[in-house]
């Protein structure tokens, strides 16, 4: 999330880094609704001061016996507080409309990105290794996969639909060997800490790693409110109700206290109970009656929309999402940065958009496993640990022995929250192209800002926000896809590459 404050600063850079990235301009419309904000923050301001001044003053007139004075100002005080009890309501939601606002703003590119559209304009800026030359004409990883018997996509299809596999035997311990020998390279050798986080996330932790709201439609969405939660609130829910009843039963008790006297006495009991303290006892006892009922509905909206999808836990995408989320709310010690994290965890996503788009084979799946890399540091370390961030995904594909390239991404290609990125793309000898295995990102203070991420310098008083950095470390089910085809045989059978033979047990081939 942008800073509002840099905006109102910096309309022109805005709307230049949005050009750039193929939007329509966001300045004025984004100046225009915090101008709103700050306009009713004013107003409030302004009658929560006259509301004190006058309570005051309501003091004074009593002193000085001036009873119409002191009524008058009751009744501004009073007016004041019905207006309070609603501007503060729309103070939240232009809180609400700024930030949601804010929140589908895209991060603004660095000024040494490309501009540019597309895939098409990304910039290769290396490449490893040589593409194999094979006597036979190369297959892809599913032909290879169904021939040995070991990729079955039909049964997975029967049980989840498409875009699902199940793999058997040598192959699954393939994948197992995969995912460990990458944990274990970025733990030994890269000085990652390794993490087993959560699957399941809040919608605020989505949020926090810029997948909401912009991409819900990608994110499969898990169970509702915990039973606790619902139990909380219908406690709440009733409290106020129970309250509201007692009101109501309070003035019951006084209408049938009036009914019980004659028609022609009821007049002279009426006026009777019309002192100033009564009147304004009975003026309290209507504002909070009318509270409890504004509070009740508020926390019956909530219970309504327990089932709605930010209510909801959401599986991750990424195991960006947990890790990054560590340190959200949270203020670190300068010294404690840079904190490198890495997990290797199943990734769900809906690939939304994607229809028609690789439907055959591993490339794009539902569900799949990836080690991902996180990097949480100070602004002045986060260009130089993307450049390390990235070189630590190129070591796993250079100790495979897999050929791929490194690309700079364009600002047309780029995430969302990114500010920089680079794609490795591994060789696929059965595709004959390159294919995108790791996405290393630098995103500056985008994240930190809507988790509230900080750290304080050596010797300040004050805080600043973290620079988060997120990488594929890679992709495990595209990796396994390019051992397959990269390590392929004429005879169907698959070579191990020798760095994964000791967490195969020893094993040289498959098939």
């Amino acid at each position: 999330m942008l800073d509002i404050k840099w905006i109102r600063e910096n309309p022109a850079a805005l709307d230049a880094a949005l050009a750039r990235r193929g939007a329509e301009p966001q300045a004025a419309a984004l100046i225009g609704i915090d101008e709103a904000r700050r306009a009713h923050i004013a107003e409030l301001q302004g009658a929560q001061e006259r509301r004190n001044a006058a309570s005051k003053e309501i003091g004074q007139a009593m002193a000085q016996k001036d009873a119409a004075k002191a009524e008058a100002l009751k009744a501004e005080v009073a007016d004041i507080k019905t207006f309070l009890s609603t501007a503060e309501g729309e103070g939240r939601r232009h809180d609400e409309k700024l930030r949601d606002a804010l929140a589908r703003i895209p991060n603004v590119p660095l000024d040494d990105v490309p501009t540019g559209k597309d895939e098409h304009d990304n910039i290769e800026i290396r490449r490893w290794g040589e593409p194999r030359s094979f006597s036979f004409a190369p297959k892809e990883h599913f032909d290879i996969g169904e021939k040995l018997g070991l990729m079955d996509f039909d049964a997975a299809a029967k049980m989840s639909g498409a875009r699902f596999v199940v793999l058997k035997g040598a192959l699954a311990r393939l994948e197992r060997a995969l995912a460990q020998f990458m944990l274990d390279l970025h733990t030994d050798a890269h000085g990652y800490t390794e993490v087993s986080p959560p699957l399941l996330v809040r919608a605020n932790a989505l949020f926090g790693t810029n997948q909401l709201p912009k991409f819900g439609d990608d994110l499969f969405w898990g169970t509702t409110a915990t039973r606790d939660e619902v139990e909380i609130l219908q406690s709440k829910i009733e409290d106020y109700r129970q309250r509201k009843l007692a009101i109501i039963s309070e003035i019951d008790e006084f209408g049938d206290y009036i009914e019980g006297f004659p028609s022609t006495e009821r007049g002279a009991q009426l006026k009777h109970f019309q002192t100033p303290e009564i009147v304004e006892l009975e003026s309290e006892k209507r504002y909070l009656f009318s509270e409890l009922n504004r509070y009740e509905t508020a926390l019956r909206a909530k219970l309504d929309d327990l089932s709605s999808p930010p209510s909801r836990l959401g599986l991750i995408p990424t195991a960006e999402v947990p890790l990054t989320n560590l340190v959200r709310e949270s203020i670190l010690d300068e010294s404690a940065l840079p904190m490198r994290m890495t997990a290797g965890t199943y990734c769900f996503r809906a690939e939304a958009g994607s229809a028609g788009r690789d439907t055959r084979g591993m490339i794009r799946q539902h569900q799949f496993f990836k080690v991902e890399m996180v990097s949480i540091t100070t602004p002045e370390q986060s260009l130089a640990e993307h450049e390390r961030m990235t070189a630590c995904a190129e070591e796993v594909l250079k100790r495979l022995g897999l050929p791929f390239r490194t690309v700079v991404l364009c600002t047309g290609d780029m995430g969302f929250g990114a500010a920089k990125t680079h794609d490795i793309e591994v060789w696929l000898p059965g595709q004959g192209r390159y294919r995108e295995i790791s996405s290393c990102s630098v995103l500056g203070d985008f994240q930190a800002r809507r988790m509230d991420a900080r750290y304080r310098p050596e010797g300040e008083k004050g805080t600043r926000f973290v620079h988060t950095l997120n990488g594929s470390g890679v992709a495990v089910g595209r990796a396994l896809v390019a051992v397959l085809e990269n390590y392929q045989e004429e005879d169907g059978s698959v070579t191990i590459p020798e760095v994964l033979r000791p967490y195969m047990g020893g094993m040289e081939r498959i098939g």
